[in-house]
């Protein structure tokens, strides 16, 4: 990247899994790309624990220190605690436990308060990254409509519509994502609100999935930094979810990709509706006539994506 080519302004708004975590690594290893605060969601996670593995990412990546806000949002439908409990593991790998000092601030502003500080001081268009529920955002925007003139782009991993969805409840029919279904009402009234959004469903992470040809090969550069940290990251999701269900994808990895890598994205405008209630509450619903117009990202080039996540992560800490 040329030194005059101004960096890219990203906020990355996420809810503290082990995938969301991986995309703030990513994020961190994009040298065109300036972070200027996380926020935290607690749906996927508990926040606290996130929070500081944010933190702790950011010092260990950043030659200055970046603000992380834990959002107050709750949702309709709770993620499964033995999900949310899995982030703590990140927290206990020996170069976490070894920083006895994180310079990166836990801000005293709740998470929506911050986005608003954040964006409404900067200068250039934002671009806000999303890979968790889309309540936190929506809040914010609530507060301070405003805050869409200062964004330029909406990235958001949510959302299956031409395929089947990852929510397994005793009352749902498996068609919604999780991270819509975690508040329905949300992102149906994000999707009319007429921004910039472009989602990025399962339809096109379905593509890369975490396999053992990929961890192999991200395992043979252990001498990087980031590589050594991503595998450890990623081997802690091995027996997360069981094959004879789903496997576990680079949804949220995937979806930080679009914001710099968008020449290996297809995607197309839909129009889209969000279910309201059971049995396929949270559903992504194309409705051509009547739904939301929506930028939708339908396909990846699964080559490209895995060698462009390998080549970012050849890189060391800046702090040990």
């Amino acid at each position: 990247m040329s030194n005059s080519q101004p960096r890219k302004k990203v906020f990355l708004d996420h809810d503290g899994g082990v995938d969301d975590l991986l995309a703030l690594l990513l994020v961190l290893t994009m040298e065109e790309v300036d972070l200027i605060g996380v926020s935290v969601t607690p749906a996927d996670c508990y926040a606290d624990s996130a929070a500081e593995s944010s933190r702790k990412f950011i010092d260990l990546m950043m030659p200055r220190p970046v603000g992380v806000a834990i959002s107050q949002a709750r949702g309709m439908n709770p993620f499964p605690d033995v999900w949310r409990a899995q982030p703590q593991i990140i927290n206990a790998f020996p170069q976490l436990l070894n920083m006895k000092s994180v310079h990166s601030p836990l801000s005293e502003l709740e998470a929506s308060d911050f986005i608003i500080s954040q964006l409404m001081q900067c200068e250039e268009p934002v671009s806000y990254l999303m890979t968790g529920p889309c309540t936190t955002f929506v809040n914010a925007l609530r507060k301070e409509p405003a805050i869409k003139d200062k964004i330029s782009e909406i990235v958001w991993m949510a959302g299956a519509v031409d395929v089947h969805g990852n929510v397994r409840t005793y009352t749902h029919n498996g068609s919604a994502e999780w991270n819509v279904y975690w508040d329905p009402a949300g992102a149906q009234w994000l999707i009319e609100q007429n921004l910039p959004l472009t989602i990025v469903p399962l339809d096109a992470t379905n593509h890369v999935p975490v396999t053992f040809d990929f961890l192999e090969q991200m395992a043979s550069q252990h001498e990087y930094d980031v590589s050594y940290m991503a595998s450890f990251c990623w081997a802690i999701t091995v027996n997360t979810i069981p094959g004879y269900d789903y496997l576990y994808h680079m949804w949220d990895v995937l979806a930080a990709a679009v914001v710099t890598r968008k020449d290996i994205f297809t995607v197309e405008k839909m129009e889209l509706e969000i279910a309201q209630k059971l049995p396929n509450q949270g559903e992504t619903i194309a409705k051509p006539g009547s739904g939301s117009w929506v930028n939708v990202v339908t396909d990846a080039s699964k080559d490209e994506f895995y060698n462009y996540l390998l080549a970012q992560s050849r890189k060391n800490f800046v702090r040990k």
